[in-house]
């Protein structure tokens, strides 16, 4: 009985390492597909589609007696959040990723939470006190991550060298001279770009959900949108470039399933089933795991190299994350009506443990449903 029920209250742990596990091996295996010559445009087209095509039966299911009626209102907010994250910040992410490396976009991407924490700041839907101790955390982690965020950038130094690495330096200088002379600073640019646009997703799903409480629903609309939209662009910027559609039974392939089923499929469930039942910061407290898994797997997989320069401000920045998650974990977060688990037609959801700690508010989506713009996760919907 003892043994049981240690490793029913293990679930959660186990479900979000496993989750960061999921979303490494897509950053790795997204980057190599594209450095092989795949459409970023296109990839996003058929991620959403596969994302759509496994989300809908389960809104359709799980959420058919408690989704709100569609209005021009709602559907404006939706297309809105199709055009900042499927569009805008899936593209933009892709395409940072492709002329940096995989560690490094991953790891830059930790600064989500303080782009987050700024732009909800800006907005007032976030209240700082200057004499309280969780207003300065907030503050402070939000100038640690910018400035890890800042290193990374500015100072690269030696390689640093591991294990499996030795006797790939030159291939890894050289492979990184070549990125740097196609675009280093361009790509760290795209990446901040897609923070903010990913972070203004956050924003406008927390206000969305206000009048469309109905999660899995919500996320196979802004899929589906998503689709269409990137679609037409993608038809757009690949006109002259057909055979961009066409992908075969290879990595193209298991990228865009890969990506669409467990990083927007998956990840989705898993990360809203957690964040109700441990909270927003709990979930949140696994990203820097991902940045380590992804860069050792890059690494090995893709041979990149480490900088001095990334390990350090990677560094900063997870200290700046935990400073601000917790200056947030102060913050009330709104319970959520968990009409599909209340849903008496049978419609319901498997939780991970047999019971909550009592923490309210879901926070799952590309990245998480935010309420009172709660700290999201920075790994979520890539």
């Amino acid at each position: 009985m003892g043994v049981a029920r240690v490793m029913n209250n293990l679930k959660p742990y186990l479900a979000m390492i496993l989750l960061q596990v999921g979303f490494a091996g897509m950053y790795v295996v997204a980057v190599a597909s594209l450095k092989r010559g795949m459409s970023h445009f296109v990839l996003v087209v058929y991620r959403n589609l596969f994302a759509t095509a496994v989300m809908a039966p389960f809104a359709l299911y799980f959420e058919r007696g408690v989704r709100p009626q569609m209005t021009i209102r709602i559907f404006l907010k939706i297309m809105g959040l199709a055009i900042l994250e499927p569009v805008l910040d899936q593209n933009l992410y892709y395409m940072g990723a492709n002329l940096t490396s995989a560690g490094f976009a991953s790891a830059l991407i930790n600064v989500l939470p303080a782009v987050t924490f700024v732009m909800a700041l800006v907005l007032r839907m976030e209240k700082v006190k200057m004499s309280s101790v969780h207003s300065q955390a907030k503050i402070a982690g939000t100038l640690f991550t910018v400035a890890g965020a800042v290193l990374m950038v500015l100072y690269h130094g030696p390689a640093v060298q591991f294990p499996w690495t030795k006797g790939q330096h030159h291939d890894a200088a050289a492979a990184a001279g070549a990125a740097a002379a196609g675009g280093f600073l361009k790509g760290t640019i795209l990446i901040v770009i897609a923070c903010v646009c990913w972070s203004g997703f956050f924003v406008l799903q927390s206000n969305t959900l206000q009048s469309y409480p109905a999660e899995l629903s919500l996320t196979t609309l802004i899929c589906l949108m998503g689709s269409v939209m990137s679609g037409s662009v993608a038809l757009v910027a690949e006109r002259k470039n057909t055979h961009a559609w066409l992908i075969g039974f290879d990595t193209r392939l298991f990228t865009c399933v890969y990506a669409g089923i467990v990083c927007s499929g998956v990840a989705y469930y898993v990360q809203g089933i957690v964040s109700r039942q441990r909270g927003p910061v709990f979930v949140t407290a696994f990203n820097p795991l991902c940045m380590i898994i992804t860069a050792v797997m890059g690494s090995i997989i893709l041979k990149e190299e480490i900088s001095l320069g990334s390990v350090i401000g990677a560094v900063i920045i997870v200290i700046g994350l935990y400073a601000l998650i917790w200056g947030k974990s102060a913050d009330k977060v709104n319970p959520v009506n968990d009409g599909a688990g209340s849903n008496k037609g049978g419609a319901g959801e498997l939780p991970l443990t047999a019971a909550p700690n009592g923490h309210g508010g879901s926070k799952h989506g590309n990245g998480g449903h935010v309420f009172d713009v709660e700290t999201p996760p920075t790994n979520g919907h890539y």
